[in-house]
């Protein structure tokens, strides 16, 4: 028999698990169905080990502010992406206060996020990122220091036994986060239809929008038809989006990347560490491989992770298929995908050179940040599987590092491309999707009065008001227990 539902979601992470959560909010009437391949959820892009972890609000991440030519830094894009967070931390302190997820330090802890450098023109770098950015209500709390004192104060490990006899500087925000992404998303989907061990292997229309056929580890198929679909299933995404033979699909190509982590198990260094360090990128490097120790609470206990090491994998999920890349190339990409090759050479000799590396050269790197760290105390843990997006632009490719959502023109079906900063960014996305996909519904004041009391910030410039932004983040704060020194 064909179960029937109002929305059919792919994909048990943390996109799918926002989207059934945002519907049911604003409309509980609706029948929302999650599918999902794994025996549990949020066990690939949304897991613990697998997400950077970090709640992605531009406070330390240096290549949301790249320098310009002319020796500017555009800021932007690291206002988008801190209002973006706060959206989403919006969401879930009123979830909080209305009782419907428990215990907000099982999913979100307060962090100080740093970005720290070295080297005169480094140095020069962050001291103009943050005078550009601290004229803005959004980061007025950053600070900034270059002195050797005030350093060892704000990060007293990655100090010990450095030396003094170059530049270095390092902006520090209070109020930075470490969110668990794979802890919130189990939370959001508690009470939602989640059909755990269920892989879609048919997807096309039908006259009530679009039958879904997935097969169960006992080889039988369970069908599924729905008037909306979303496609939320990591690198997954695009081989799914592909199948459903939309037009809009033919756009798009894929540029897999795997990554590793080293992690620390010296409960004494673990111990003296608390922030998030960031620092500046390899030249050729991806965004996802911008190095930083990291403070982390897994499953309740505090943990210290240093990478991520990119590396290549024609996998599009880390439980995927070697075949996943192969697959994926069609007439219609498959120049596209061979000229983002020969234009990012540099990215395709950084990726080499990242797999070839030893475990003493990795823990080089590592010393960069920690010049006391034995190679003892740290371990190599395999990270997640991001799959970046081609895109043809004017018939060319390009590859983009961030997210995009991908929608059929009746709005029927959507789908979620691309990699980080995706997480933090969530809630918004979201809200984008259902804006575009259910439009009628959205404008509608039904919708529209408990978006408003769930998420303030939605389409209001808080950047714009300091006073409503202090008061939201007030609230958040008290709510998700976010409270700084």
């Amino acid at each position: 028999m064909t179960h029937r539902c109002d929305a059919l979601l792919v994909g048990a992470g943390i996109m799918g698990a926002t989207l059934a959560r945002l519907l049911r909010q604003l409309d509980p009437a609706l029948e929302v169905v999650v599918l999902e391949r794994l025996p549990s959820v949020a066990a690939e892009s949304s897991a613990a080990l697998n997400n950077a972890g970090t709640g992605h609000a531009a406070n330390c991440e240096l290549n949301y502010t790249p320098q310009a030519a002319d020796g500017s830094v555009p800021i932007a894009k690291a206002l988008a992406i801190n209002a973006a967070f706060e959206q989403s931390l919006q969401f879930w302190a009123a979830l909080v206060e209305r009782g419907e997820l428990q215990d907000p330090a099982a999913f979100i802890r307060a962090v100080p996020h740093l970005s720290f450098v070295w080297g005169e023109a480094n140095v020069a770098f962050l001291r103009r990122r943050w005078e550009a950015l601290n004229a803005t209500p959004q980061f007025a709390g950053m600070q900034w220091s270059g002195d050797s004192a005030q350093l060892r104060e704000w990060m007293p490990l990655v100090m010990q036994g450095r030396r003094l006899d170059q530049p270095l500087a390092a902006t520090r925000v209070a109020r930075g986060t470490d969110v668990n992404f794979g802890a919130l998303t189990a939370a959001l989907l508690q009470g939602v239809d989640v059909r755990l061990e269920h892989e879609v292997v048919g997807l096309e229309r039908s006259g009530r929008g679009w039958l879904v056929e997935a097969r169960q580890p006992s080889g039988s198929t369970a069908s599924f038809e729905a008037p909306f679909v979303f496609l939320g299933a990591g690198g997954g995404a695009l081989p799914l989006l592909q199948r459903s033979g939309i037009p809009e699909s033919r756009h798009y190509g894929a540029f897999p990347v795997s990554g590793q982590w080293l992690v620390c198990r010296n409960p004494e260094v673990i111990a003296g560490h608390n922030a998030k360090v960031y620092g500046k990128a390899a030249v050729g490097a991806p965004p996802m491989s911008v190095p930083h120790l990291d403070t982390r609470w897994i499953d309740g206990q505090r943990a210290l992770l240093f990478g991520p090491y990119a590396g290549f994998s024609t996998r599009f999920l880390k439980q995927g298929s070697l075949w996943d890349l192969a697959r994926s190339l069609k007439p219609f990409n498959l120049l596209p995908s061979l000229q983002v090759g020969a234009s990012n050479v540099d990215l395709v000799r950084y990726l080499v050179t990242q797999v070839a590396q030893s475990q003493e050269q990795r823990l080089e790197s590592l010393r960069q940040f920690l010049p006391q760290a034995r190679g003892e105390d740290w371990e190599l843990a395999v990270a997640g599987q991001r799959v970046q997006i081609i895109k043809q632009i004017n018939g060319r490719g390009s590859l983009q590092m961030g997210t995009e959502v991908v929608s059929s023109a009746d709005g029927s079906l959507a789908a979620l491309l691309g990699a980080s900063p995706g997480a933090s960014t969530a809630v918004p996305t979201m809200l984008e999707l259902l804006q575009r996909c259910w439009p009628e519904r959205f404008a509608s004041s039904a919708w529209q009065e408990p978006l408003r009391a769930l998420v303030p910030g939605w389409g209001v410039d808080l950047a714009q008001d300091a006073t409503q932004l202090t008061a939201q983040r007030a609230r958040v704060n008290a709510a998700l227990g976010l409270a700084v020194g």
